[in-house]
């Protein structure tokens, strides 16, 4: 699909392609096998030709550029510390790295890149972005790979995408908590070594509960009684 509007003068055959990136919007993922979000990807080629685009992405969350209320410090604080050493602390996270291959395309186009979301919280993104409450989220992705294009006598030529090719993009809190609660309605993900989970198996069949919230609730019960 072209991207409207318009993109630079019209490059004939054989001229290396340039490619910019833009992020036109991101939205949840719907009916997939894991959490994960589509951000729908303008890339303009200023009018070259494309064969086809080997795309490797790395997301990183851009945490310096947004501000923190008191319940967000104080749930960030497993990451960054204390509040008030925050001026030292605060530091940008690595989301994801991922791979995406684009068709041919003349000139422009827009795809989708799809991004999985893990909800591991003992991973140092997941645990960011869950204790974000409202606004946005900064992110910055830097592009590499390499382009395939026709050069002059039309056989086939190979290019390195820019080291500088990058893009930003600040994606609503809500969108990733949508995209949670689409997987995990009203529910979190604790993980456990082994051996403290066969403990809590066998905690909860003394006690014959029902649930594992019955358990937690069982424990902490018990812990702010003593």
């Amino acid at each position: 699909m072209a991207v409207p509007g318009p993109i630079g003068a019209a490059l004939g055959a054989g001229a290396v392609p340039v490619l910019g990136f833009t992020v036109l919007a991101c939205e949840p993922l719907q009916h997939a096998a894991a959490p994960s979000l589509r951000f729908s990807l303008a890339i303009d080629a200023h009018g070259a030709p494309v064969r086809s685009v080997m795309l490797d992405v790395q997301i990183r969350i851009a945490a310096t550029k947004r501000g923190y209320d008191d319940a967000e410090q104080a749930q960030l604080g497993d990451l960054f510390g204390a509040a008030h050493r925050w001026g030292d602390t605060l530091r940008n996270l690595l989301w994801i790295q991922t791979s995406l291959v684009v068709p041919p395309f003349d000139g422009a186009t827009v795809v989708d890149l799809v991004v999985p979301c893990t909800y591991d919280f003992d991973v140092a993104a997941a645990k960011y972005l869950a204790g974000l409450h409202e606004g946005d989220i900064p992110l910055e992705l830097l592009f590499s790979g390499t382009v395939f294009y026709a050069g002059p006598s039309g056989a086939l030529q190979i290019n390195r995408i820019s080291w500088n090719a990058e893009a930003s993009h600040r994606l609503p809190v809500r969108v990733w908590r949508e995209t949670m609660d689409i997987y995990f309605p009203n529910s979190a993900w604790l993980r456990v070594d082994r051996e403290a989970f066969e403990r809590l198996v066998a905690f909860r069949a003394r006690r014959a509960l029902t649930s594992w919230e019955a358990v937690i609730d069982a424990l902490l019960s018990e812990q702010e009684e003593t």
